[in-house]
């Protein structure tokens, strides 16, 4: 198993269409590490990067201290797993996962204790003379898996291998995508997904692309607790951050923020005198919107549409009218509440859940 070290990493097409630009990683052996972006921010091109499917242009990849910017897939001790399975529909269970081995000439005694030890760990022993076509999405993507396992690779790289599968077979997958980690706990792997609760679930950090770089790195409850920039906070939690504006009003133990649309926010990020009169904007999760009757409120307005999901309810409110930056405001309730559409609420929140943002950057990391 090994580390991994990007330095100033770059992705150019052409000489002049940029990917990716000064991404700099240090993933040490044993992590589960986790890229998420949104569409078209390079995290699978960066994951080619590293398996040396695509070259990189600039920068340099080190795996266990050896640069292996020019090192061929196949010698770089990685294996991947794709999206789609790339099973031989004409090969047993057995035959795809012990193929990689048989052209490596391995013995046939060390062939059958990598398969059947694979076979063990995801729980496929059954299935080893089985076609393809006789097993469901989440045993087919378990054999791709575990071909990956039998080369015994320095790093595994999944790139996407849930996106195929329906709702119920996703999850059922990751849980056992998590127990193989348990299983291999040196194993370094990195995973690339645009699943949230995949991220958040399976990840020892994510990293967060967006804007050709990388927006923030941390364990999933960094991210979500505090994040860097206001990208990063909408983007991380579902449904995303509230943000409203206002401007600084008083500091000290706790920050007040004057609401453009009436309201008042105090937070328990540090700020200084000199930030009285700095126009932000505060930062809501809106599982972290309390009900309240008290004049002293965050946020009010008349409740537009709702979601009752049964364990929770979801509230959308009309973006506030001096807020023009803003997105619908969502407020999240416990339990359900089927009477409240077309009423007018307030919420306030507790200071350590307000977050502050200026010029889309945090104050709490200034």
């Amino acid at each position: 198993m090994a580390d991994l070290l990007l330095k100033d990493v770059a992705k150019t097409y052409g000489g002049t269409v940029d990917v990716l630009k000064n991404i700099n990683l240090d993933i040490k052996q044993g992590e589960l590490i986790v890229f998420v972006g949104p569409s078209g921010c390079g995290k699978s091109t960066l994951l080619r990067m590293i398996a040396g499917l695509e070259k990189i242009t600039g920068g340099t990849l080190e795996i266990d201290g050896t640069l292996v910017n020019d090192v061929p897939p196949a010698q770089r001790g990685i294996a991947m797993v794709f999206q789609s399975y790339a099973l031989y529909p004409h090969m047993t269970v057995r035959d795809n996962m012990s193929f990689a081995l048989k052209l490596a000439k391995k013995s046939p005694a060390e062939i059958d204790e990598a398969v059947n030890r694979a076979a063990k760990i995801l729980q496929l022993d059954e299935y080893l003379d089985r076609l393809p076509k006789a097993l469901s999405g989440g045993q087919r993507q378990r054999v791709a898996i575990g071909r990956s396992i039998v080369r015994d690779p320095k790093v595994y790289l999944f790139d996407e291998p849930l996106s195929n599968l329906d709702a119920a077979l996703r999850v059922a997958t990751r849980i056992e995508i998590a127990q193989l980690k348990e299983s291999m706990p040196e194993s370094t792997m990195i995973y690339v997904t645009h699943d949230q609760v995949e991220a958040m679930t399976l990840a020892t950090r994510i990293v967060v692309l967006a804007n050709k770089g990388i927006a923030q790195v941390g364990s999933p409850l960094e991210l979500y607790e505090r994040p860097e920039n206001e990208f990063v906070a909408q983007f991380i939690g579902s449904p995303a951050m509230n943000l409203l504006s206002g401007e600084i009003v008083e500091t000290g133990a706790l920050t007040t923020v004057k609401l453009d649309d009436g309201g008042t926010a105090q937070s328990m990020v540090p700020t200084e005198a000199s930030d009285i009169g700095l126009k932000v904007n505060i930062g809501v999760r809106p599982e972290d919107m309390v009900l309240t009757d008290d004049d002293a409120y965050v946020f009010k307005d008349t409740v537009s549409i709702v979601e009752a999901l049964g364990e929770v309810t979801q509230m959308y409110f009309e973006p506030p009218s001096s807020s023009k930056d803003t997105d619908t405001v969502i407020a999240k309730l416990p339990g359900i509440h089927t009477d409240i559409r077309g009423k007018e609420l307030k919420f306030t929140a507790k200071p350590e859940k307000v977050q502050i943002f200026h010029n889309g950057q945090s104050l709490y990391y200034r």
